[in-house]
């Protein structure tokens, strides 16, 4: 069997199956600078979604527009957050994350060739739900500024992972950027199936 195939498939296998085994929503009220800034890296969907954001933002934007695509998803997680804190996640937010990854997925897949305005709104809408994720877990009483501070920290360093691997990604054959982005994609919908 071709090497090449088999390393496909394994990096697409290892994304899918790491996906499912940790989520970053608990359930448990999160507090505090520290919480905040771990929580992005506490869970695979946060990590795909950010990270991709930043490969998308590297490989299909000019380079006078590389920061646009984590500032839509870092201002819109802060209004999804202050949305969660109201309102708190209901069923549909844990599965919405999910799919956003998968959506992600399908933005790294369609690179260059999806306007930059939908790649911006799917961004946005992207940090929308991971903010009501978010907000939905700061405990009550606690400093939500500190813990707001913290998650923003937390996704920036991720995005900047992502502008970072975007950059050498761009760089690589066609069939390994299908790969990395069909990988995202597939964990998105994993993860989705396993939270209906």
């Amino acid at each position: 069997m071709n090497t090449s195939l088999v390393r496909r498939a394994s990096v697409a296998a290892a994304l899918t199956l790491a996906a499912g085994v940790v989520q970053a929503h608990e359930g448990h009220g999160a507090h505090g600078l520290a919480a905040g800034l771990a929580h992005p890296f506490a869970g695979a969907d946060h990590l795909l979604a950010m990270i991709a954001v930043g490969v998308w933002s590297a490989a299909a934007l000019p380079a006078a527009q590389r920061l646009a695509g984590p500032a839509f998803f870092l201002i819109a997680l802060l209004v999804g957050a202050f949305i969660g804190v109201q309102t708190g996640a209901g069923g549909f937010v844990e599965a919405g994350v999910a799919l956003s990854v998968a959506a992600l997925g399908v933005l790294l897949l369609g690179r260059g060739r999806l306007p930059a305005t939908a790649g911006f709104a799917l961004v946005a809408a992207a940090g929308a739900l991971h903010g009501v994720a978010h907000g939905a877990e700061w405990a009550a009483g606690s400093s939500f500024a500190a813990y707001a501070a913290g998650f923003v920290a937390g996704s920036a360093l991720l995005h900047a992972a992502g502008l970072v691997a975007g950059s050498w990604l761009a760089r690589v054959p066609a069939w390994a950027w299908r790969v990395q982005a069909a990988g995202v994609g597939a964990a998105g919908l994993f993860m989705f199936a396993s939270r209906i």
